[in-house]
């Protein structure tokens, strides 16, 4: 599209897919869609029923909230109508390239209709259950059903505070809000998934004319500490600041070295904003095999392993993959293969599985 120039039909459905094929591969990054099945089983709302002496009892099982609040986060995006990324759009713009063909018009249509009735359904029977509760103090009768509950969640408790939604809602309680959101939230992970995953079939099949870079670049982190080679100025406050990332540094910028004293980085809320610590050399990263490797036969680790390897105690959750990240861009910077490391002398402790 030149300078200027109105946008045709093909260049509007193809930056459409393309916004929903980089904001669906964050949702599929997200740690719910790791398994799969457990994703598919959550789209279902499922109760146990127990019985004990006489009494009948009802039981949940339910992720914890914090996990389904940051995936409502990244999937809200693709619920929004004025969003590029809106899943319905990403389906008009996939039926305008696949128009000439009967059997991928047919899959669209499907799912479109599918969508429509698990996301945004038009009566209670399709929302699948609602909810009545009754205040014998006041007299009060409430029900709702459960897509109006789970949207009272995403809406009025998580997203937003939107005060008509919480109203409509509050009768019910955080709870049941959250009860009826979990489907919802995971059926919509499941549809945006799959309809990623057409659209990543029909690419690869030549179909379809989207940019390589959509389906390259990094959408989320998979480790949030990690180590870069960089260059580093400071200058006085005041001084003049650099105006381009390619120009030599203005006058009064000097290099930071061991030689600089960090004390000059003192903010009076902030505190020492410059610290040195030891990193670990290419030989001390372990690869994803030798950390397998060193599991005691109870299958943990020591503590005196994981600070050679620079993992704090108690280890965090995610440690494994951080540094088999941080392995893997050593690699990349052509650093030789690391050698195993040496097993503490004389050393005995009895070792935890922290996975």
């Amino acid at each position: 599209m030149g300078r200027g120039q109105p946008e045709s039909i093909d260049e509007k459905y193809q930056r459409l897919l393309e916004a929903y094929v980089v904001r669906a591969r964050r949702v599929e990054e997200h740690s719910l869609a790791a398994d799969w099945d457990a994703l598919v089983a959550l789209t279902q709302m499922k109760i146990k029923v127990c019985f004990n002496d006489g009494e009948v009892r009802i039981r949940y099982e339910l992720p914890p909230e914090e996990l389904v609040e940051s995936a409502a986060a990244r999937l809200r995006p693709i619920l929004l109508e004025q969003e590029d990324c809106f899943h319905m759009k990403a389906l008009a713009a996939l039926g305008y390239f696949c128009r000439t063909s009967p059997q991928d018009t047919e899959w669209i249509r499907a799912a479109r209709d599918e969508w429509r009735t698990r996301v945004n359904p038009s009566t209670r029977e399709d929302a699948g259950y609602w909810v009545m509760v009754a205040n014998t103090a006041t007299g009060e009768d409430h029900d709702l059903d459960a897509h109006r509950l789970a949207m009272a969640w995403i809406y009025g408790d998580v997203v937003h505070h939107d005060p008509e939604r919480r109203q409509e809602g509050d009768a019910f309680g955080l709870l049941d809000r959250f009860r009826a959101a979990v489907p919802l939230v995971a059926w919509s992970m499941v549809g945006t998934i799959e309809l990623l995953n057409y659209i990543r079939a029909l690419y690869e099949a030549g179909l379809l004319q989207l940019r390589q870079e959509v389906f390259d670049e990094r959408v989320a982190l998979k480790s949030t500490v990690w180590e870069e080679t960089a260059e580093v100025f400071y200058a006085p406050a005041g001084a003049e600041p650099p105006t381009l990332a390619s120009v030599p540094m203005p006058e009064g910028w000097l290099p930071l070295s061991k030689a600089t004293d960090l004390s000059l980085f003192q903010h009076r809320f902030a505190g020492q904003l410059l610290n040195t610590e030891p990193s670990l050399s290419m030989a001390e990263l372990p690869s994803p095999e030798e950390i397998e490797a060193a599991r005691s036969p109870k299958g943990g680790y020591s503590r005196a392993q994981l600070a050679a390897w620079g993992v704090p105690w108690a280890p965090p959750k995610g440690w494994k993959d951080e540094l088999t990240e941080r392995w893997k861009a050593a690699r990349q910077d052509g650093a030789p293969p690391p050698l195993p490391p040496p097993a503490p002398a004389d050393f005995a402790q009895e070792t935890l599985d922290f996975g």
